[in-house]
């Protein structure tokens, strides 16, 4: 079987690094393409209260079992299927529900902090960092939490102010010197987004 081409993609909340994944999914739509996110390897809470998870800072390295995640991958390496845990965001704490994933040729990795840790970034062949100013990202972020979670704006903005913008700052944004590539903007950035594609499509044509 051929090696399992592995791809990072990273940035900071709400800069567009998902629809950055789902571009590059689309393009590869024939292929056995796959994208599994950071978020659903959130830590299991559910030996804490109910108050006690919502005060999780879900920004921050120790949230994640990037262990889980990095022996998932390897699994998936080995050509064995593995089931993915599912976050229930509602209870702040991981479903007992997972969902099957096979093996495939080229697995997108996406999340904040998909660069944080050495390791994870070792298994990687591909490493993109999506690069959105500031204002731009908490914008989308309070558009899209009012919108769609049904949040509160003066709870988006605080929690931005308190975890979301120090953590960025603090752990994601130092990551972008791992980046192979850096995409300014997102998936407006056609120009980016091709250049990736493209190697994809060389390596995978090798």
């Amino acid at each position: 079987m051929k090696k399992t081409l592995i791809i990072g993609v990273t940035g900071g909340s709400a800069s567009g690094k998902t629809s950055v994944s789902h571009a590059i999914l689309e393009t590869f739509s024939n292929e056995r393409i796959a994208m599994i996110e950071h978020d659903s390897y959130y830590k299991d809470q559910s030996h804490l209260t109910f108050e006690e998870r919502t005060k999780t800072n879900y920004d921050h390295p120790l949230a994640f079992d990037t262990d889980y995640l990095i022996a998932q991958l390897k699994e998936l390496q080995e050509g064995r299927a593995v089931d993915i845990p599912i976050y229930d965001y509602a209870r702040h704490t991981r479903s007992e529900d997972t969902y099957r994933q096979e093996p495939v040729d080229v697995l997108i990795v996406e999340g904040i902090l998909v660069l944080e840790d050495e390791r994870l970034r070792d298994l990687m062949d591909i490493k993109i960092f999506v690069d959105t100013d500031d204002d731009v990202r908490i914008i989308r972020r309070i558009r899209r939490d009012i919108e769609e979670r049904g949040r509160t704006l003066d709870s988006v903005i605080t929690q931005y102010l308190d975890a979301v913008k120090p953590m960025y700052h603090q752990f994601i944004e130092p990551t972008k010197r791992y980046a192979d590539v850096i995409i300014p903007e997102g998936v407006s950035n056609t120009v980016g987004v091709d250049i990736i594609t493209t190697k994809i499509a060389s390596i995978l044509n090798d």
